[in-house]
């Protein structure tokens, strides 16, 4: 082994940094010293360090252990840049050919290879196992280590071939690391490394400069989304949902309201990942709309916002997501969005799956909605999840303690929910507690004939919200704690059972509510859907005066729905009109689009209306290809129903897509239709319906028209009616 020499100075020379961070100098030693090393420091603490300047400092090469071949690159590019000689650091993954094998292979045999960066699957290529043995190891690390467990938000099964890999190329050091774990995630880590004896270094999870905050999910949740971006101009930030399908969507609403932002997944082709990378790494654009495949090992620590749009799967994927932001120790807000249904739609995903692994799933599941729920101190509530206490009552950092709620008196309360726990053998989960408690007669509670214990039911008289916060707020107190080996049966700590025979004061807070349905919150809440009685008569009044002056109805100018959406969002430019349902580039064109646009202005001028123009979000219409493909389709003359078919919908969707272009101000013309399916009299019939009705509803011209006429029909040419006049 090298001289272990001055660290400070090897530091300095590789790395060009004075100072070591945290317990960096403690770990890297205990590696030189051929230790196994367990290292639990949260990201942006400096894990890669803790390998990277033992490697250089060793004999023989070692060999780290990486899941994202993106991460790789980035790391053997990090070498390679800090070394005099080529070839220092390599990665061996499926991304190389045959030469680039060849010469990495050449590299190690040589000796100028000191770290190699090998994916799980890679290491166990049984040629590679054969090559590997016949390299002097100086050690192996496993990065990611959570991926080996189950319980870790990231479980890999090839993790678990790690140690029988190692123990056929040959014994060396390990060195584990992870930026998350659990006291369970740890203990298996451990076993299934066969590190039992590892020594252990934990740093804090604590980032005190970043700001925690749970907001209901709405339908309105784009537009808070970019409210929020456009509050924090030229920032960077990570948006993370769980579908590819949202990520692709969610990006293109943001680029079409002039947000510099890309979509970042596994599906997309990887020059292209890499160049979204290279873009936000270089700030060419500002938001990354990503899976959770985005972010491991990216190294920018100006990343001034992590939102999720989905509540993540577990509270360990939450907490490392959130980590990316903030690294440099500035501002970092930390924002997710909840929502029943989305919580719904993850327990949906896991049927199906194993039943010990929906049984996992639904734990971590949870324990994540525990956090979003909670009305206590968000930070307190992470760290405890991390088996880390939090001693300050209100952090003054997160959503629930600048806005605190009032507390309530649970002494009682805390009582029977001990005594319950204690009367089923401390042998079951909260949620069984809960149902306990509450007397609830479940096929669980019966299979084990605790509905015939004296203590069943005994927090039946209270009201049931209480007893989820009362749990989770005596585990976080230390009356109660969570079993490691069989992960969340809950048990009385020796605290608790002091506190039965001595009970005094325990203050709550109830948890934060969430409705289940959110159109009802947003009525609630006021909504956003406050019509202007007034501006919308005046609106009409003026569509009158343009009917009469074009000698055209009414609903050919605008329809209903249109000038109710002015009235309520008060669009000003014609700009801001093309965001209004029904109006397009062709409506606005028309010379008395600018009048309407000068009535709306005029009159917030004159009643100092504050416009809500800053959260008008311009939507992407996902069935905006469709309508272009129909479009093109009715130029070169293709008969609708031909159409319809091909776009395998039904007619009478055709006709609502058809119906929406030419409403919106484009024009279209039908007439080589018309001719092959209806009769030429009743064409002109129900055309002038059109032209003498007030109105272009279809049940009150069925009804005008009379039988002679299917509605089919009378769709077909008010479409024609209203291309001709309104466009």
């Amino acid at each position: 082994m090298a001289d272990k020499g001055n660290l400070q100075s090897a530091l300095k020379k590789y790395f060009g940094f004075d100072q070591f961070k945290g317990d960096q100098e403690a770990i890297i030693r205990n590696v030189l010293q051929g230790n196994d090393t367990f290292v639990l420091m949260p990201t942006g603490g400096g894990k890669s360090l803790c390998y990277q300047l033992p490697s250089l400092l060793m004999d023989g090469t070692a060999i780290v252990i990486s899941p994202l071949i993106a991460l790789m690159k980035n790391q053997v590019d990090v070498m390679t840049h800090l070394s005099e000689g080529e070839g220092v650091a390599h990665c061996l993954n499926s991304s190389l050919n045959k030469a680039a094998i060849d010469r990495v292979k050449k590299d190690i045999v040589e000796g100028r290879t000191k770290l190699l960066y090998v994916a799980p699957e890679s290491l166990t290529k049984e040629e590679n196992v054969e090559f590997l043995k016949t390299v002097k190891i100086s050690f192996y690390a496993i990065d990611e280590a959570h991926c080996i467990s189950e319980w870790g938000h990231d479980f890999r099964p090839e993790y678990r071939r790690i140690r029988p890999t190692i123990n056929e190329i040959a014994n060396a050091p390990v060195i584990a690391l992870t930026a998350t774990a659990t006291d369970k995630v740890r203990t298996d880590i451990k076993k299934s490394l066969g590190i039992m004896d590892a020594q252990e270094f934990k740093s804090s999870f604590n980032r005190p400069n970043l700001y925690y905050e749970v907001r209901q999910k709405t339908s309105e949740v784009d537009k808070d989304i970019i409210r929020f971006i456009r509050q924090h101009p030229g920032k960077s930030g990570i948006i993370y949902c769980l579908s590819r399908k949202k990520v692709e969507e969610l990006a293109a609403i943001l680029c079409a309201n002039e947000i510099k932002a890309a979509p970042y997944h596994a599906g997309l082709e990887s020059s292209k990942r890499s160049q979204t990378q290279d873009d936000f790494l270089m700030e060419r654009i500002d938001v990354i709309v990503a899976t959770i495949a985005f972010g491991m090992g990216i190294d920018k620590p100006d990343v001034r916002f992590v939102i999720h749009y989905d509540i993540p799967k577990s509270l360990e994927g939450y907490y490392q997501e959130t980590g990316r932001a903030g690294r440099d120790g500035g501002e970092g807000i930390c924002l997710a969005f909840y929502s029943y249904k989305d919580l719904q739609k993850l327990d949906k995903f896991m049927e199906g799956k194993p039943v010990a692994e929906q049984d996992i799933g639904r734990q971590l599941l949870q324990e994540t909605a525990a956090y979003a729920e909670t009305s206590v101190c968000r930070r307190k509530m992470l760290l405890h999840y991390f088996g880390e206490t939090y001693e300050k009552e209100n952090c003054g950092n997160c959503d629930n303690c600048l806005h605190p709620k009032k507390k309530v008196e649970a002494e009682k309360q805390l009582v029977i929910a001990l005594n319950c726990i204690q009367a089923i053998k401390e042998n079951f989960r909260a949620n069984y507690v809960e149902d306990f408690i509450k007397g609830r007669e479940t096929e669980e509670i019966i299979a084990h004939k605790h509905h015939l214990s004296e203590e069943f039911g005994a927090g039946a008289d209270e009201d049931e919200k209480i007893w989820s916060p009362l749990i989770r707020q005596a585990l976080l107190a230390g009356y109660l704690k969570k079993d490691v080996e069989n992960y969340g049966l809950i048990k009385l700590t020796s605290q608790g059972k002091k506190f039965l025979k001595h009970p005094k004061s325990f203050m709550i807070v109830e948890d934060n509510e969430f409705s289940e349905n959110d159109e009802a919150l947003m009525e609630q809440e006021g909504g956003t859907s406050a019509l202007d009685p007034t501006l919308n008569a005046m609106l009409v009044d003026l569509r009158k005066k343009v009917s009469k002056q074009l000698e055209r109805p009414p609903y050919v100018i605008f329809q209903d729905v249109s000038l109710e959406q002015m009235a309520t969002d008060y669009p000003v430019t014609l700009e801001e009109l093309k965001n209004i349902q029904g109006v397009g580039e062709g409506k606005v064109k028309h010379p008395y689009a600018k009048e309407f646009v000068a009535l709306i202005k005029r009159y917030c001028e004159e009643n100092d209306i504050v416009r809500q123009a800053d959260l008008r979000v311009r939507t992407v219409a996902k069935k905006s290809m469709l309508k272009v493909s129909i479009i093109q389709s009715i130029d070169r003359q293709v008969a609708l129903d031909d159409i319809a078919n091909a776009k395998g919908i039904d007619f009478d969707e055709l006709l609502n897509e058809v119906e929406a272009i030419v409403y919106s101000g484009t024009k279209l013309n039908i007439d080589y239709f018309l001719e092959e399916v209806m009769d030429e009299d009743h064409v002109d019939d129900i055309y002038d319906y059109f032209q003498e009705s007030e109105t272009d509803d279809i049940e009150t011209a069925i009804e005008s028209l009379g039988e002679d006429y299917s509605e089919d029909e009378i769709r077909l040419v008010r479409i024609k009616f209203i291309s001709e006049m309104a466009n």
